[in-house]
């Protein structure tokens, strides 16, 4: 089977475990991305199955973007053939989600947790250790988060962006997050045991993929760097070698070789 006919893979314990490329995302110049080569997910916590589906896609490594704390609640499965390597992102501050009051604070955290995204060095120095990884990369691999929608979806816009993939485009996959709501379900259905009905709205608001958080990064961007190439350049520190590397694993050659 060719990485550009792999079938769409879904696993059961992972509802929001999808191919980085969709079904191949066209980029702008009308070149469709590669699928089978890198994936992206929520925490794994696989069944008989789901560990046979993991292991037939030849995974190579697995990036475990999570902070120690949730690395240790829930440490990640052993994946046949494959690497697991912890690239630690800075999620939501745990007591800035005990303290969520109401809708506008839980948006502007969320905000805020993207503006770090950019703005953070850590954040920065493990999206630059996470990119060449993916660049130098073999084979499969993959990366997750918690719900697999803010690190996760970060890391994911900026590689679709690296394709030339239009932001319409990277927009629609990003927000596709909101169409498998079982990771979400779960965690309200927690909050409204644990906290009450009123505070489910509140950590709505945290659980959801919304464009406005992708705004907040993207302002950052603006005011630091100026634009998203200067951004992966300066602020990521990939060296155009390094950009072309991490772009050819998903962007098949085009016929004159380029």
């Amino acid at each position: 089977m060719t990485a550009s006919s792999h079938p769409a893979v879904r696993l059961a314990c992972a509802d929001n475990f999808r191919d980085v490329a969709g079904a191949g995302h066209l980029a702008r110049d009308g070149v469709r991305l590669r699928t089978g080569v890198l994936f992206r997910s929520n925490e794994l916590t696989p069944t008989p199955d789901d560990a046979a589906v993991l292991a037939g896609l030849g995974l190579t490594e697995v990036f475990d973007l999570r902070e120690g704390v949730e690395v240790e609640a829930l440490p990640d499965p052993v994946v046949p053939g494959a690497r697991l390597v912890h690239v630690p992102v800075g999620g939501i501050p745990m007591q800035d989600v005990a303290a969520l009051a109401d809708v506008d604070t839980a948006v502007e955290t969320m905000r805020r947790v993207y503006r770090a995204f950019v703005d953070h060095p850590d954040a920065r120095s493990a999206y630059a250790r996470l990119l060449r990884a993916l660049a130098a990369g073999s084979g499969p691999q993959l990366f997750h988060c918690t719900a697999g929608k803010d690190r996760t979806g970060w890391a994911a816009i900026v590689l679709l962006r690296l394709c030339g993939v239009p932001e319409e485009t990277v927009r629609a996959d990003y927000l596709l997050t909101n169409e498998v709501d079982g990771t979400r379900r779960k965690y309200l259905e927690l909050i409204r045991e644990h906290l009450g009905e009123d505070k489910v709205a509140v950590y709505d608001a945290v659980m959801v993929a919304d464009a406005a958080y992708v705004d907040a990064a993207d302002a950052a961007i603006a005011a630091r760097y100026g634009s998203f190439d200067a951004y992966v350049r300066e602020g990521l520190g990939l060296t155009d070698a390094e950009v072309a590397a991490l772009v050819a694993r998903l962007r098949p050659p085009t016929a004159s070789g380029g």
